[in-house]
């Protein structure tokens, strides 16, 4: 049997002393060099951003954003951005599908400096979001709201007719699926959104329908709509096109006007060409029975959608008139350009929003009596007179009616530069005794002498008209006073100008006091003078 030493215990904690002690000194060391090579092996690291375009994340041990280069678009521009809470936001309204490059300069606290280096570099390459719905062809439940979803959340919307000018707003928090305020079963919207606040909205439009077996179709515009000449009209079909229409076209009023293309399976889209539908035009378009048009009507078993287009405005023909030379004025723009703008779109958009400025005389010596009927912006017998001139020398109907022909052959003639070069003429004729006519033309009395007017059993009337008919030689008849009937052949040198009331010669023993039934009779030789100066579309004034 062993019995303890009494000195073994004492030598054992000595000996655990010896490995234990130099341990314990040995681990803050060891700490610290674990905490060096973390320090040194971390680096900073940059990501896309949920909503700013980018977040920095610094290295262990900390640092300072020094520098941040934005850098995109197709010239490679510097993008100007803000920094806030080591997020990186632009500073300007970027565009969806940008290519951005990122450079961010990070710089290392000087305790560890010496270390890892004093600066780190971190990049990124990032395209801005684009915002697409998921179909822009919905199908909407009866009684449900309209909603529209979209491949990614949204940030900013807003939405309203096609073609009008939207306002986005930013939504409370980005959402994928949106509820629009419609109430109708069907038709169209256009939405700008954008998938950041930060980006600049894009505009797409969205057509609804309601469940059911049937084609429905929505027009935009939307039937019923005044339209311009040249405005396209879209169709989209809740249905293949093809299925519903049968391979064909719609035919499409007036014709001629341009012609239809298919933008996909759903949609065709009318683009006109040329002078388009013409101002004053009535467009009608018309689809196979059955098939649901809203906002359409019916032509019999027929739906059909119709639109208008705007007559040009008074004040816009008088100032093609005057630069094509038919009316004793001319116009010139504020702008100091000419209303003869050289293309049939540019005369059309003249037409209905006519350009500021002044009217001045064309011609000296102009009459009084003539620069009293002058009346920009009222459509008058001056311009109802030019109208008429301008509807003969383009073998026109001379009703003095600017109507969708007229337009479209004012619009060419302006395009083209085609002028008058007869020049304008004013005859004016006195009742007072001697009565008299004189024909004032390009700015002097180019004729004068006594004439006849109407007895005060058939009087001629006073005021001012417009000459309707002009032909050498013809033929007159009516009803005397006394009731017997006259047919006067071979009467020479006819200007109508107030149902049967017209310019002529005719024979009589003297001249110069009232003896006709209602013209104003000449004698031959003088009555051949003034026949040249008054064509169709002559503004002839008689005063009492």
């Amino acid at each position: 049997m062993l019995e303890d030493h009494p000195h073994s215990s004492s030598r054992q904690k000595r000996s655990t002393l010896r490995y234990v002690v130099p341990a314990l000194v040995a681990l803050p060391f060891l700490a610290l060099a674990a905490a060096v090579v973390l320090v040194v092996s971390s680096r900073a690291a940059i990501r896309v951003g949920s909503e700013s375009l980018a977040r920095v994340t610094l290295p262990t041990g900390g640092g300072t954003i020094t520098r941040v280069v934005v850098v995109g678009g197709r010239e490679q521009q510097i993008v100007p951005v803000n920094l806030r809470d080591r997020q990186i936001w632009p500073a300007t309204k970027l565009a969806p599908g940008e290519h951005l490059a990122i450079q961010v300069t990070i710089r290392r606290p000087g305790w560890i400096a010496w270390l890892t280096g004093a600066n780190e570099q971190v990049q990124l390459t990032e395209t801005t979001p684009v915002a697409r719905p998921v179909s822009t062809f919905i199908t909407r439940k009866t009684g449900s709201p309209l909603q529209v979803s979209f491949r990614q959340p949204v940030a900013l919307l807003g939405y309203g007719n096609v073609g009008a000018e939207l306002t986005p707003h930013v939504l409370r928090s980005p959402a994928r699926t949106v509820v629009l305020d419609e109430g109708a079963q069907a038709g169209s919207a256009q939405l700008a959104v954008a998938a950041r606040a930060w980006e600049r909205p894009t505009t797409t439009e969205v057509t609804w329908f309601p469940q059911g077996a049937g084609a429905t179709v929505v027009a935009s515009p939307a039937p019923g709509s005044r339209i311009t000449p040249t405005t396209p009209i879209t169709l989209t079909f809740s249905k293949p096109v093809s299925s519903v229409l049968r391979g064909g076209q719609p035919p499409l009023l007036p014709r001629g006007a341009g012609v239809w293309q298919t933008l996909n399976s759903r949609t065709i889209r009318f683009e006109p060409r040329g002078y388009g539908y013409g101002l004053g035009a009535s467009v009608q378009v018309s689809l196979p029975a059955g098939v649901h048009l809203v906002g359409g009507t019916a032509r019999g078993s027929d739906p059909v959608g119709q639109w208008t287009v705007p007559d040009g405005s008074t004040l816009a023909l008088q100032e093609l008139l005057s630069q094509l030379g038919y009316l004793p004025v001319t116009f010139t723009p504020s702008n100091g350009s000419s209303v003869l703008a050289g293309s049939v779109a540019a005369e059309e958009a003249l037409a209905q929003n006519p350009p500021q400025g002044t009217f001045s005389w064309r011609y000296p010596n102009t009459p009084q009596r003539l620069k009293a009927l002058w009346a920009p912006g009222a459509y008058g017998e001056l311009t109802k007179g030019a109208v008429m001139a301008f509807e003969e020398a383009q073998g026109l109907t001379t009703d003095g009616i600017a109507g969708p022909d007229v337009w479209k052959a004012l619009v060419n003639a302006a395009a083209n530069d085609q002028k008058s070069t007869f020049g304008y003429t004013f005859v004016m004729v006195s009742e007072q005794q001697p009565e008299t006519i004189k024909v004032w033309h390009n700015g002097q009395i180019v004729v004068q002498g006594l004439a006849n007017t109407g007895i005060p059993q058939s009087p001629t009337a006073t005021g001012t008209y417009a000459v309707y008919e002009h032909i050498p030689v013809g033929t007159m008849s009516g009803t005397n006073p006394n009731g017997t009937p006259y047919h006067d052949t071979g009467i020479p040198w006819i200007s109508y100008f107030n149902g049967g009331d017209a310019l002529h010669g005719f024979i009589r023993a003297s001249y110069g006091f009232p003896q006709s039934l209602g013209c104003v009779e000449m004698p031959y030789s003088e009555a051949a003078q003034v026949y040249p100066y008054t064509p169709i579309g002559t503004i002839v004034n008689i005063v009492s």
